[in-house]
This record gives structure tokens, sequence and C-alpha cells, in this order.
């Protein structure tokens, strides 16, 4: 373990020169002292590593000097032939590059080293499209991609969807497109739109559906724009993704549910709907038949009512009213279905 990490903690200092102990500490997943320590095994090792002090110190490597410890190990060998998803690739206009890479890659692996990558390849295949869904790629998602690529402005005409069954409608946008996501096979581009573009003077951050994008074309300036070198793509997209499953959450309703209904809940309903009432639920006392009664937000009362149906007689709907009633007449229908003789008893 130690091993792997002076390792890694050397060729980030070769590629990264004047990386300070608190940064390697964060990238090592370590503590300052154990940086320092590892630097210290690294120098009697032989590595010619020394730290600088000042406003541009940091840990350099001496003039000159560069690392030989860029063998792979079989593992890494594995895991670098599972780092893209073909799809996606293929959708960007980069599957050619990247088998070119692979090619290149095994030509100078050792034969060992070779047969352990290609293996994983036979092993592992990553299918990001959601299930019922007809995979399909974005018409302009390679010139996005190009736009990424090279930190290029655009603008784009964006097809938002009407609301309460309105059609849609086009907006224009300029935007500094800073990256693509792939959720669930629906592609995403993450990207800020600039100071003095919104109705506000700060730059704002939005996301949109690319294969809402109906026109794009390079913004009239051409000139690269500065990225944010703060910005972090994934932890956007997951701060991003969490609060807007927060946001669907808009309606609450009050619910009784077994022991079985509660263990089931987070199966029907919403996950972080479901995660946050049964917090409550845990410090709640259960009445005589052991059910507890909860607060359970959901997106609408329809879409409660279609997930709580899965729950059968393990929950029992309180409020809102209009919901509860509803549900008694669910059953009803169900009960008068069930007690009438089958018409055909074949």
């Amino acid at each position: 373990m130690r091993a792997a990490r002076l390792i890694r903690m050397a060729l980030l200092v070769q590629s990264s020169p004047g990386m300070t102990a608190d940064a390697l500490a964060r990238e090592l997943d370590v503590s300052r002292r154990t940086v320092i320590r590892d630097a210290q095994a690294l120098q009697e090792a032989g590595v010619p590593l020394r730290a600088e002090r000042g406003r541009a110190g940091g840990y350099r490597l001496a003039p000159g000097h560069r690392t030989r410890l860029t063998t792979l190990h079989p593992t890494e060998a594995e895991t670098l032939y599972l780092s893209g998803l073909p799809t996606a690739l293929r959708d960007l206009g980069l599957s050619d590059a990247a088998d070119t890479a692979r090619l290149k890659l095994s030509a100078t692996l050792l034969p060992s080293l070779r047969a352990a990558a290609e293996s994983s390849v036979r092993r592992f295949h990553l299918d990001a499209p959601a299930w019922f869904r007809e995979p399909s790629a974005p018409e302009l998602l390679p010139e996005l991609a190009r736009a990424v690529w090279s930190d290029r402005t655009v603008e784009l005409d964006y097809a938002r969807p009407g609301r309460d069954g309105a059609p849609p409608r086009t907006v224009t946008r300029l935007l500094e497109p800073y990256g693509l996501v792939l959720k669930a096979g629906v592609w995403y581009v993450v990207g800020r739109i600039p100071a003095g573009r919104t109705t506000g003077r700060d730059a704002v951050w939005r996301t949109y559906r690319v294969d809402r994008v109906t026109a794009l074309s390079p913004a009239p300036a051409g000139d690269p724009f500065v990225r944010d070198p703060s910005f972090d793509l994934a932890a956007h997209w997951q701060a991003q993704a969490a609060g807007f499953a927060r946001a669907l959450l808009r309606t609450t309703v009050t619910v009784r549910l077994t022991g079985r209904g509660l263990r089931r809940l987070p199966s029907v309903t919403d996950p972080a709907g479901a995660a946050g009432a049964l917090v409550s639920a845990a410090a709640a006392v259960p009445d005589a038949a052991g059910r507890v009664t909860l607060d359970l937000p959901v997106e609408s009362e329809d879409i409660a009512f279609g997930q709580l149906t899965a729950l059968g007689a393990d929950v029992e709907v309180l409020a809102p009213a209009g919901l509860r009633a509803r549900f008694r007449e669910h059953a009803r229908a169900l009960a008068a279905l069930y007690d009438a003789a089958p018409e055909d008893q074949r």
C-alpha cells in the first residue's frame, strides 16, 4: 500500500511541480505529516525530491530528472481498458481515436500485461442506456464535444418543454460549455452563461439536454473562454442531481405503515423522499398494531397514488383527504371485483 502511494506521489510531483504538502495530502487522501514522511522516504531511496518554501514553493524534482516508475501493474492495465464507455466514445465521435490509443497501448505493454488488459474487455461491458429506451446519439453531440474540448463559447437554440401540455418554445443562449454528462443514456451539457447575458450581473451555471439543442454555432467573438480552474464537473453534477431530485418532491402525504411497509417504502417511492421520511420514522413510537405514522415527500398526489398502491394493505393514507378518498374508492373497486364470482371457471 505504501509503495503504491510513494510511486503515485513521485508521479504527481513530476506532472505538477510545486504541489504543496497540503495539496498532496488531499490528492493521496493522507495527512500532511504522512506526506512529509513519504517525501523523506523518496529522498532516502534516491529520488531527488526537494521542498521549496515561499509563495511559489512546494515539492519539485531536480531539474532534468524524470522518474522511471511508469511501468504498469496488471491490474492497472486491466483498468485502463475499462476507462471509457464504447457507446459514449462513439457518440462523441472519438471511437477511432480510442481504438488507436488502445492499439498503441497494447504495442507498448509486455505480453503478460497485454493479455491481462485484453481479458478485461471480454469480461466487462458497460451499457449506459436505461432499459426500454432506444439509444440514439443527438445529432449535434460531436460538434458540442469539440467545443467542450477547445473551450469555445457557443450559441445554441434550445427547445424548452412547454408546461401543462403546451408546445415547446425555443430559446437562444450563449454558453461556455464546461462538460458533457451521460446519465441513463441521455446526454447533458453543463456550462456557464457569461455575466451580462442573464437578468443578473453574475455568470450562472446551466444544464441542458443535448437532444433538445436544435441549432449550434460558434459565438460571434470566437475566442476561447477562460475556464474556471476550481470547477469540478463530477461534484457539480452530483450537487445538481441531488437538488433536482429534492425539487421534484413538491407535495407531502401522511401515511401509516406496517413494519413490512416501512421496509418496502424505498423500493416503491422516490429514494430521496423515502430516506428523509424513514429517518423521522426511526424516532416515532409505533401504535398498538406496530404501525408508524410519517410524512412522506412525493412529486404529486397522482404519482403517490401509483407508487403507494404497490404496498397494498401495508400502507394507509391519512392525508390529504382527496388522496385518502381515492384510495378508499380503489379499495372498494378491488373488493367488488374479487367478491364477484369469476365469469369463467375453467
